[in-house]
C-alpha cells in the first residue's frame, strides 16, 4: 500500500505538518488527563496512523496558533478575551 500526494492531499499534508512538528520538538510535557479522554485519543491516532503523542502536539499546535477552533464556542471565547479586565475577571456585558 502506498499513498501519493495527489491520491489522498488532505493526508499527505496532515504528514508533513506531523513531520515537521517532530523536527521542532523542544520540551517535554507531563499531563493528566481521563483515562477516557487518553482511550480517545489512542483511537482517534490509531484511525489516523500516528502515534497518540503525535496526534496530541499537533492538535494543541493548531488550537495554539488559531487553526482549531471550537465553532461553538469561537464567538464566545473572543468575547471572553476581550472583555477581561487586569484582575483576569470576565467584565460585565
Amino acid at each position: 500500500w502506498h499513498d501519493t500526494k495527489e491520491e489522498h492531499p488532505d493526508t499527505y499534508r496532515f504528514g508533513r505538518e506531523m513531520a515537521a512538528a517532530t523536527l521542532s520538538k523542544s520540551r517535554r510535557v507531563n499531563i493528566r488527563i481521563t483515562a477516557q479522554d487518553l482511550e480517545g485519543l489512542q483511537a482517534r491516532a490509531a484511525e489516523e496512523g500516528l502515534p497518540y503523542q503525535t496526534l496530541m502536539a499537533s492538535v494543541l499546535h493548531k488550537y495554539i496558533s488559531g487553526r482549531l477552533v471550537d465553532s461553538s464556542l469561537s464567538g464566545l471565547a473572543v468575547k471572553r478575551k476581550s472583555s477581561r479586565n487586569p484582575a483576569g475577571k470576565t467584565a460585565p456585558a
